[in-house]
Parts: C-alpha cells; structure tokens; sequence
C-alpha cells in the first residue's frame, strides 16, 4: 500500500541525477529534486541548460577563465565588468 511509489521515485531520481551530473551541475542537487519531484524533475533537468555551454572571458588581472556572469574573480578580487564581444570565449558543445 504506496510502497510502489518508493522504487518508482529513486528511479526517477537516479535517471535526473544523472543527467544533471551530465549537464555540469550538482549530482546529489538533483537526486533530491528527482526523488521528491519525479515526473517534474525529470523534465526540468532536460530543458536545463549545463555549465559547460555557457560563455567563458579571462580575469583582466590574474587571467583565470570564469564564466561570463562571474561578476567578481574569486582568484583575486577583481571587480568584471562586461568584456568586448571579441574577448569572450564560446565553448563548443
């Protein structure tokens, strides 16, 4: 009586832990989220969109490559302000 539900909702959390691991992000984040969110989870981590497509630029200061919405280097301190379209890096996928 409802301990059905227990198998289904770890395979749902399995299955979008592991495609958000895929995408970048938190493994056990999503677990959680699959777990106690099991259809909605599962659609959420596919139409989220991972780390590694999002634009990269270089610290003017100390040259560490952050993310293009990284507004403070986390090396140095340096306050980033929005580089030249020249200057930033798209990652292919």
């Amino acid at each position: 009586m409802g301990f059905e539900y227990v198998p289904i909702a770890l395979s749902f959390g399995l299955a979008t832990a592991i495609i958000g691991r895929a995408k970048g992000s938190s493994f056990f984040i999503w677990l959680i989220v699959g777990t106690v969110l099991p259809v909605i989870g599962l659609i959420a981590v596919v139409l989220y969109r991972g780390e590694k497509q999002e634009p990269e630029r270089r610290c003017p200061r100390c040259g560490k490559v952050l993310k293009l919405y990284v507004q403070v280097c986390p090396r140095c301190g340096e306050d980033l302000y929005l580089p030249e379209p020249s200057e930033v890096r798209h990652p292919s996928v």
